[in-house]
């Protein structure tokens, strides 16, 4: 059952889904149509879970669920990956993979792969202060508080 995003508690957990390429605005409303649905009909156990989105930088789909009402089960969540699968054969993107970076780049968002990555910031292309988006974020909490970050604040900081 879909709900607002701002309507979860902040330990309601997600998902981020990372597009290796930039959304046209066209796509992404489709895309938001056919997330709303699949949350309206997603369920754990013949119970909806309580579920938001958010589609962010025509690069970004975070899907949420509330776990105290009804946690997303090992059968919910193959059915949100299959979801996702469908999104990446219907628009030829790639969801899924998680050997990839996601940072800005001034006022544009880059995508690259993890070792181009490490090759800039030997390179000193990016630094530790770049913003980058950490996709390991577990809930809304952390999400908002950890997720658009400088490098040194993230996992990222590795690199340098």
């Amino acid at each position: 059952m879909y709900v607002p995003f701002e309507n979860l508690p902040e330990d309601s957990k997600i998902w981020i889904y990372q597009s290796n390429r930039k959304f046209s605005d066209a796509e992404f409303l489709e895309i938001e149509t056919d997330v709303k649905s699949f949350l309206d009909s997603w369920e754990a156990h013949s119970v909806s879970l309580e579920s938001s989105y958010q589609l962010k930088y025509n690069r970004f789909i975070i899907i949420a669920v509330n776990q105290e009402v009804q946690a997303a089960t090992g059968c919910s969540i193959d059915k949100s990956v299959q979801f996702i699968q469908k999104l990446e054969q219907k628009y030829n993107v790639d969801l899924l993979d998680k050997m990839n970076v996601t940072f800005k780049n001034g006022e544009h968002i880059a995508h690259k792969s993890l070792i181009d990555f490490k090759k800039m910031a030997k390179e000193k292309a990016v630094t530790e202060n770049t913003i980058v988006f950490n996709n390991l974020v577990n809930n809304i909490e952390e999400f908002n508080e950890s997720w658009e970050v400088p490098a040194m604040d993230s996992w990222h900081s590795r690199f340098f």
